[in-house]
């Protein structure tokens, strides 16, 4: 086989075990057989050539997989896009990734499509009148598979590359860090556009031969039920998930015991909510990574995520992780590995001001490393204000306000001051049927952090304002400047 990178997955799975179940949505399994016929029927119908790109526009969906793997089973570059975002958003990552062709659910079609575009609806036909005989392109590791555009949170997004060797390293990474078999059923509830759900759960449960058990959209009860009904044995989220899952009225009777590990990553996840999981008799780990290292950079593993509750853990095997100050102070994190990105789509500039001459990928992310090589993630570097000449880092004050009762979800920006330079301002989403005033959270910060660090104003809202993978949108916060 000359495709050496994921293309050649689908038929390699399939003569390993052909009739194990790879796939299931709405109740309806794909076995690794189906999948590696459908993939190579629609590959047959895919009118590109190695290194064009096709996009993917719509929910989690099986079709995506097979979209993705048709076009690296042809050495095509896929980009998965976030169906969340507005039409002129879209417009442009079609435009700057050069799609030759865009896959998409009708119910997310933009507004206007300036590239050869086919709708799922159309797509089976497709799959149906393509031709099963074998494809094999060659396909060299170092080949680029992903375009994966950045959320976006400040400035234009930027489409990260990721080789099909980035992948590769990323998912045995994981698969030393989870220690994942070939029984495991994960659950793709977080957004497949999103590296983590595809990089982290998908790809390396395909490439161990287990199931992904395939949720179209984050919903709180179907998960409860999927956990049941499937048994699954792994899942990934965020906070903003995971604190939603453990509100629910059916935490406290749920059956969740098939439920072997839980992984989080995209910001630090408080230690509250961490523990809330622990005491429910769950195995919840914490890593870190980004986009550009595909994204696995640490990882806490299941042995040390009670005693080191709240770090994002030590470098994964293959990957080496450092930070640019002296150990137990707050430095930046920078990243160096085969996972790490070989820079940015069309983007020499900012490839260049990510990447140091001899490979490590500066984060932007500010942590501390201790003396035992575990990371904590404090905060971006561009969430951190300085108030009266102190650092206040945003995210070790959610995690104290996320342990009030009352509060659900807290967002804490930088705001502009005459006096101190900049103060806090926090938005708060109240847990159901609660109620909270700024006096009682001041005096309950008040015993738990520093004065300095403790917002100045506190907004309740009805929700906050999330990119498509779930992070909070904090550049529409601080655009909000100082409450009138």
């Amino acid at each position: 086989m000359r495709n050496a990178g994921l293309g050649g997955w689908p038929a390699r799975r399939a003569r390993m075990s052909p009739g194990r179940t790879a796939f299931v949505q709405a109740g309806r399994p794909v076995t690794y057989a189906e999948f590696h016929e459908r993939t190579t029927r629609l590959a047959s119908r895919l009118d590109i050539r190695p290194g064009d790109r096709v996009a993917y526009l719509g929910p989690n969906h099986v079709a995506l997989a097979e979209t993705m793997f048709a076009t690296h089973l042809l050495g095509g570059v896929f980009v998965p896009l976030n169906f969340r975002l507005a039409a002129p958003e879209i417009a442009y990552m079609l435009r700057d990734s050069g799609a030759s062709l865009l896959v998409y659910d009708p119910a997310f079609a933009p507004a206007e499509m300036d590239v050869p575009a086919v709708g799922l609806d159309e797509l089976e036909t497709w799959i149906e009148g393509g031709d099963p005989d074998p494809i094999d392109v060659a396909v060299a590791p170092g080949d680029v598979a992903l375009i994966l555009y950045t959320s976006g949170t400040t400035g234009s997004p930027k489409g990260a590359m990721l080789t099909h060797a980035n992948l590769v390293w990323n998912c045995v990474n994981m698969m030393i860090g989870v220690d994942l078999t070939s029984s495991e059923v994960t659950l793709i509830s977080a957004p497949l556009f999103h590296v983590a759900a595809l990089n982290q759960t998908l790809l390396p449960t395909f490439l161990k031969g287990g199931t992904s058990v395939i949720m179209p959209s984050w919903d709180v009860d179907r998960c409860y039920d999927l956990i049941e009904e499937h048994r699954v044995t792994w899942m990934f989220g965020v906070t903003t998930m995971f604190a939603a899952f453990a509100r629910s009225p059916r935490w406290a009777d749920a059956d969740l015991s098939s439920l072997r590990t839980l992984m989080s990553g995209g910001a630090p996840i408080p230690v509250a909510l961490i523990r809330a999981y622990q005491e429910r008799g769950l195995v919840f780990c914490q890593g870190y990574g980004l986009t550009e290292t595909a994204p696995g950079a640490t990882f806490l593993e299941a042995a040390d995520s009670e005693r080191r509750a709240g770090s994002a853990g030590v470098p994964v095997f293959f990957a080496d992780v450092r930070v640019d100050a002296p150990p137990g102070t707050p430095g930046e994190v920078l990243i160096q590995g085969p996972n790490v990105t070989p820079g940015y789509w069309g983007n020499p500039e900012a490839t260049a001001a990510a990447l140091t001459e001899d490979g490590w990928f500066h984060s932007g992310d500010i942590g501390v490393m201790d003396d035992e090589g575990h990371l904590t993630i404090v905060d971006r570097v561009k969430d951190m204000y300085i108030s009266g000449g102190e650092n206040v880092y945003p995210a070790e004050v959610e995690a104290v306000l996320f342990t009030h009762p009352a509060v659900a979800e807290a967002a804490v920006v930088g705001v502009p001051d005459p006096r101190w330079g900049e103060v806090g301002r926090a938005f708060l989403v109240p847990a159901a049927g609660a109620e909270v005033t700024a006096g009682e959270l001041t005096a309950f910060l008040r015993a738990r952090l520093a004065k300095y660090k403790i917002p100045v104003y506190f907004d309740v809202v009805d929700a906050l304002p999330k990119t498509g993978s779930g992070k909070i949108r904090k550049p529409e916060l601080r655009a909000l400047g100082v409450p009138r």
